[in-house]
């Protein structure tokens, strides 16, 4: 029922039809994916036991070229609202993927945790954005089905993708025991990477937030303590639509973190900039190498 009030919002703001054609524009720069695509079980095969900076390139080629599971390109509505003193609330929909960001098949994919990096060039080279402190919030509090977050110990091994499959399979256990099908709107089983103004005075970090408690308290606070090229089990990566509907207009969410008088919406920081660090161009122009430390098989 939550998820049908939210579309259900979303149909007030443009005719049913209109909405469902910007649902799939949207995601018309993700390539299809081809039936020789790797699965995530193959993926995670190929780059057992690299080095961080190969496993990163790896990760942009497979998302980039399109293998990335069916269910992942059917955005979901999510209300934002912004009640400023003495002032008409603005109301906004974005557009943001059901789950985190995945390679592989719809039966068999591995949710990915990538460096800032990795995830500002997938974002800027599909259409998207990465999502703010509030989208977050929204996202969970409008999520059809919460996962209980359960964390891995710590150590030098949370970076290794044999901890990637690991947090993988015990959220596919708890959607199996729980019966969530895949493609509904979910969260609580990672923390979002996310932009932030923090990052604009602390710059070479990743920002990171979320991971929420069934009572809806955040694991994590927003954090800039780690550096750009850190990634671990513990993140995901969130696809936002950078389209987003204003008063039933599509506008670009980049432009509208800019603006003052709209920023609020979107933003409980206030407006924002390019903050993080450039797209490279091509995945040999990583800056994220090994002298920021390699990580276990």
């Amino acid at each position: 029922m939550k998820f049908l009030s939210i579309f259900l919002l979303a149909i007030n703001i443009v005719a049913a039809g209109e909405l469902s054609s910007l649902v799939r524009q949207l995601t018309q720069k993700i390539p299809s994916r081809s039936q020789q695509a790797r699965t995530g079980s193959e993926f995670a095969q190929s780059v057992f036991g690299v080095d961080p900076r190969q496993r990163e390139q790896a990760i942009l080629r497979q998302v980039v070229e399109g293998n990335i599971p069916a269910f992942l390109r059917n955005l979901v509505p999510v209300e934002l609202k912004f009640e400023g003193p003495n002032a008409k609330p603005i109301l906004a929909t974005i557009f943001v993927a059901p789950d985190y960001l995945a390679i592989g098949s719809s039966s068999d994919f591995l949710r990915m945790p990538m460096n800032l990096e990795t995830a500002t060039a997938v974002v800027d080279r599909l259409g998207f954005v990465l999502p703010t402190k509030k989208m977050v919030d929204a996202i969970y509090q409008q999520s059809l089905y919460h996962f209980v977050p359960e964390p891995l110990p710590a150590g030098p091994e949370m970076r290794s993708t044999a901890y990637y499959q690991t947090h993988n399979a015990m959220i596919e256990r708890q959607a199996e025991d729980r019966a969530i099908p895949a493609g509904a709107l979910v969260s609580g089983h990672k923390k979002d990477v996310v932009i932030s103004n923090l990052l604009a005075a602390r710059p070479g970090r990743i920002a990171i937030y979320g991971w929420h408690r069934p009572t809806g308290i955040p694991i994590q606070p927003l954090s800039t303590v780690h550096g750009a090229c850190y990634a671990d089990y513990s993140h995901g990566i969130r696809l936002v639509s950078n389209t987003a509907l204003v008063d039933g207009q599509p506008r670009a969410v980049s432009e509208l973190l800019r603006d003052a008088s709209l920023a609020k919406v979107f933003n409980d920081e206030g407006p924002i900039g390019d903050l993080g660090i450039a797209s490279p161009s091509s995945p040999d122009e990583f800056r994220c190498g090994l002298d920021n430390g390699s990580v276990a098989p």
